[in-house]
């Protein structure tokens, strides 16, 4: 299917379409302003619940190691208790911690009391044997006498710990007789409590790469894609203040998600049916702004025609109303115009044609009159003078063919055809002008073979080549050339008449057979070409100029060989 350009369509279909174009590129910017300012507020909120999820993460924890550092220094501070250290019997200092430990709420908290050098001693809540070596213990000696808390890896566990130095007075002061490593689990369970204490974020975390808890479940849920969630994440250090793990602290964009897509779907309903309302408001007000145009549309057509009587309606005082009336003044004046000037043209046609009678008549008349004053004055031969009389019955012949033919033209009536000799008849519209093309030193060369008949109208033939010719010989200098060939082609004859002159100015060639167009002739009206293609076409041919890269004029007269059916019909009756 043929796409018809944008400028050929309809100017209500142009209306729509940029209006349609116009509201899909603006709810589109709109669209995206709308979704990248939520996905940015979104962005921002998810960002701060993240942040406060780390606040209560960092809540809870300090807590729970607020707690344990509080029990570990009452315990630390008790006589008995301490009494008991110092025996460094397990029993008894499981029985006399035991009491006091077994206070405390939570999961699976453990106690580990240990010498100095970090040599367990005794254990609560933990399967740590007497006289392991817990590192935690020289790692938090910098901070001696103070409290150290962190995170330990235990039995492949993650705990946070508090690390708890036990002093006794002596000679030289204060004297470190045990320790003490109190801790509680760093699990899943406490994951979750931290994720449904923040809304949704999830806590995750790992030790040397491996998760060790999650809120996950199960914890491949966990989204790779960074596009798909925002996370935190925060060192997990041990006693010493070495990381030995990270915090994730995620928040999942699934929820924000949806609503984006909630969001961009309402949006797209909302164009829709903002397009499809505005599609059908912009057609009635196109339609009501566009109909006046129309009328005008169809007036001009009809002006185009030659109705030069139709008016448009030019009832608005708007723009379109003031280019009606416009309009409708432009429609009187093309119509005052004409009127005038068909008169005038019929005054000037008269003329003209008068003028071109008149240049007609002249050649004949003129042979007339010289011969019978030759008569008249001078006594000549009977030889002399039956030339003459031949020469003023020719020339009186003339004069009645041409006013024959121009009662023929006036009446519409065709010229009698009669059976030709193609050369014969170019050679009859020559003779007139031999004496001239001579006086000129013009060589006239015709090429056309005997054979070559066809049924044409002699004398108005005859004055076709004898016009082509006459403007060859008038628009060269003298030593010109003028050379005629003609040559077969199918059905038809077609004649070349090829003259050595300047050839035809590009100014009027496109106007060079229409009535009083002339050009480098000193006489004329410029009827002769127009008179000469009606002529031919007559005939049942056509006359034009040929552009063949050669000097000078070269015009081509095609004649069928055959007569026309008509023809054939009115010499057999």
């Amino acid at each position: 299917m043929k796409i018809r350009p944008f400028g050929s369509l309809a100017l209500v279909w142009r209306i729509l379409f940029c209006t349609s174009v116009a509201i899909t590129v603006l709810f589109g910017v709109l669209e995206w302003i709308v979704q990248e300012q939520f996905v940015r507020i979104a962005s921002l909120n998810l960002e701060e619940e993240v942040r406060a999820g780390f606040q209560a993460y960092e809540s809870l924890l300090r807590a729970r190691a607020d707690q344990l550092a509080s029990v570990s220094l009452v315990l630390s501070r008790m006589p008995d208790v301490r009494a008991a250290f110092g025996t460094r019997d397990q029993a008894t200092i499981l029985d006399t911690a035991g009491e006091v430990w077994g206070k405390i709420p939570g999961r699976e908290a453990f106690l580990t009391v240990t010498d100095p050098l970090g040599s367990v001693l005794a254990s609560l809540g933990t399967g740590i044997a007497q006289g392991s070596e817990l590192a935690i213990v020289p790692q938090a000696a910098n901070s001696f006498p103070k409290q150290s808390s962190g995170f330990e890896v235990q039995a492949g566990r993650l705990f946070e710990v508090v690390v708890t130095p036990v002093y006794v007075a002596s000679a030289d002061g204060q004297a470190l007789i045990n320790v003490l490593v109190a801790g509680v689990p760093v699990d899943s369970q406490l994951a979750r409590e931290l994720r449904d204490a923040t809304g949704g974020s999830d806590f995750i975390f790992t030790v040397g790469g491996r998760e060790a808890a999650s809120s996950l479940s199960p914890p491949a849920a966990a989204p790779d894609n960074p596009a798909e969630s925002t996370q935190f994440v925060r060192p997990l250090l041990d006693v010493g203040g070495k990381p030995i793990g990270e915090l994730h602290i995620r928040r999942s964009f699934g929820a924000e998600q949806n609503r984006i897509v909630t969001l961009r779907t309402n949006l797209i309903q909302l164009w829709a049916f903002a397009v499809l309302a505005g599609l059908l408001l912009t057609y009635l007000l196109a339609r009501h702004l566009v109909r006046p145009i129309e009328d005008l549309d169809s007036a001009a057509v009809q002006i185009a025609s030659g109705n030069y009587e139709v008016r448009v309606r030019a009832d608005s005082h708007d723009e379109i109303g003031r280019l009606a009336r416009t309009f409708n003044a432009m429609c009187e004046s093309i119509r005052n115009a004409r009127t005038e000037l068909i008169r005038r043209e019929r005054i000037s046609t008269i003329g003209r044609l008068g003028t071109s009678i008149v240049h007609d008549l002249r050649n004949p008349l003129a042979a007339i009159y010289g011969g019978a004053e030759m008569l008249v004055d001078d006594d000549f031969s009977p030889v002399q003078v039956k030339r003459l009389a031949a020469n003023i019955y020719r020339a009186s012949r003339r004069v009645q063919e041409l006013f024959q033919e121009l009662t023929d033209s006036t009446k519409g009536s065709p010229h009698a055809r009669e059976l030709c000799r193609l050369r014969d008849v170019i050679a009859g519209g020559y003779d007139p002008l031999a004496q001239t093309a001579v006086r000129q030193r013009i060589d006239f060369r015709l090429d056309v073979p005997e054979e070559i008949e066809m049924p044409l109208g002699r004398s108005p033939m005859e004055r076709v080549f004898q016009n082509l010719i006459a403007n060859a010989i008038e628009a060269m200098s003298p030593d010109g050339t003028i050379e005629i060939t003609a040559a077969r082609q199918n059905l038809d004859v077609v004649v070349s008449v090829q003259d050595s002159g300047p050839g035809i100015p590009d100014a009027v060639k496109a106007r060079l057979f229409e009535p009083f167009v002339s050009a480098g002739k000193k006489q004329g009206m410029g009827l002769g070409l127009a008179l000469s293609r009606e002529t031919v076409r007559d005939h049942q041919g056509d006359l034009w100029l040929d552009d063949n890269g050669k000097p000078g004029a070269c015009f081509l007269v095609r004649l069928p060989v055959l007569p026309p059916a008509e023809t054939h019909s009115s010499n057999g009756a």
